[in-house]
């Protein structure tokens, strides 16, 4: 199929890694990059979208339509934030977008980047795991043609790219030892992407992948 995506996250590590990805494989058509600062890349397939209010998309709907895919990849971390302002800026920020875009596009597939612990339950003692649960069970309720959450742990960088975070940086060269020890929790940027454009192109059968899995997709989805 030909993929028209909608990129969240491009100016951050695993958005840009995605849309690297996304640049280099052949069943991806063209991309649109929602951000409020340019990701400074420029491609034949990339059009990139200013916008400042994460919130309310009413001002820029007609540019949202006529897509079947979106690799929703803001995050932030929960160090430091009480969990009302964890869940307005995880939780409501990714809801407002998913909502317009299962309205435009119902056919739409919705990949969203969570996070591996994330607590299906809604119950559970660790506040980011129930905030991040409670987004992925609201997401799959949209009338989207599917949700799928991807559920990355360490994720080794992709070299050369700018927006790698420093503690992914030090702890690359020591990617395949951690891989060894605790690979239900390790993955590889390139197969994240690989694997979330994969799940538009042929679908799973799964809605939820942890790293074991996105590492075994992506393996088996290199660039065509």
């Amino acid at each position: 199929m030909s993929i028209k995506a909608i990129i969240f996250g491009a100016t951050g590590m695993v958005g840009e890694g995605v849309l690297h990805e996304a640049l280099n494989d052949a069943a991806v058509d063209s991309i649109l990059v929602v951000g409020r600062r340019s990701c400074n890349i420029q491609h034949k397939k990339l059009t990139e979208l200013l916008h400042t209010d994460f919130y309310d998309y009413t001002k820029i709907e007609n540019n949202l339509s006529g897509y079947n895919a979106c690799f929703f990849c803001l995050g932030v971390t929960s160090v430091g934030k009480k969990e009302e302002e964890y869940r307005r800026l995880t939780y409501d920020l990714t809801l407002a977008a998913a909502q317009t875009l299962s309205r435009l596009n119902p056919e739409m597939v919705f990949c969203y980047v969570s996070g591996v612990g994330t607590d299906s339950s809604e119950k559970g003692r660790i506040m980011w795991a129930r905030v991040k649960g409670k987004t992925e069970n609201d997401l799959r309720k949209l009338p989207f043609k599917s949700v799928y959450a991807f559920r990355p742990g360490f994720i080794k960088p992709i070299a050369g790219l700018k927006n790698t975070q420093t503690f992914a940086k030090i702890l690359a060269p020591l990617y395949p030892v951690l891989n060894l020890i605790f690979p239900k929790y390790i993955c590889t940027l390139e197969n994240l992407g690989r694997s979330m454009i994969s799940a538009v192109d042929k679908g799973y059968s799964k809605r939820i992948l942890e790293c074991l899995e996105i590492e075994q997709i992506g393996k088996n989805n290199v660039w065509q």
